[in-house]
């Protein structure tokens, strides 16, 4: 089938909302279904033997909340902290809420599957195991984060 004919048979493609955040040079998106809250940087408490990807606890209007770097647990360099940086808190359907830090929200964009393109897995790059697609979004690219992945991994032990 062409372009023209999947376009012109007036098919509903789902729309998805993605919250943009910024991890260094790279735009990554969030399924906005999954973010809780935005908080600006705060302490974080640390906890003892855990693993090195989390930074900590973070008290947040009385509930303890486990904050994670997602640019260590994506193999990129430790988080610098500057007046942009915030604590995405994350609530998956079961689970408890998580925080994660990331250099800056950008925007939260609509993206439908035409916009979306899967992404080849590498086991060489550990970014690519925790995204589901590339969005592509006026003329720029979002890679798509798979939260369940992120946060519900277990470290081998």
């Amino acid at each position: 089938m062409t372009e023209e004919n999947i376009l012109g048979t007036g098919v509903e493609y789902e729309k998805i909302q993605y919250m943009v955040i910024r991890l260094g040079d790279e735009h990554y998106g969030i399924d906005i279904k999954y973010i809780d809250n935005i908080v600006r940087m705060q302490h974080i408490t640390r906890v003892p033997k855990i693993q090195n990807y989390f930074k900590g606890v973070i008290n947040l209007r009385g509930e303890v909340i486990p904050v994670m770097s997602l640019r260590i647990k994506m193999g990129l360099p430790d988080d610098e902290y500057t007046n942009i940086t915030r604590i995405v808190i994350i609530k998956l359907e079961s689970d408890a809420a998580i925080g994660i830090l990331v250099d800056e929200v950008k925007e939260v964009v609509t993206l439908d599957e035409t916009c979306i393109d899967k992404v080849a897995y590498d086991s060489k790059d550990e970014r690519t195991n925790y995204i589901t697609g590339v969005g592509k979004n006026n003329g720029g690219l979002i890679s798509l984060l798979d939260m369940h992945l992120i946060i519900g991994e277990k470290e081998p032990s």
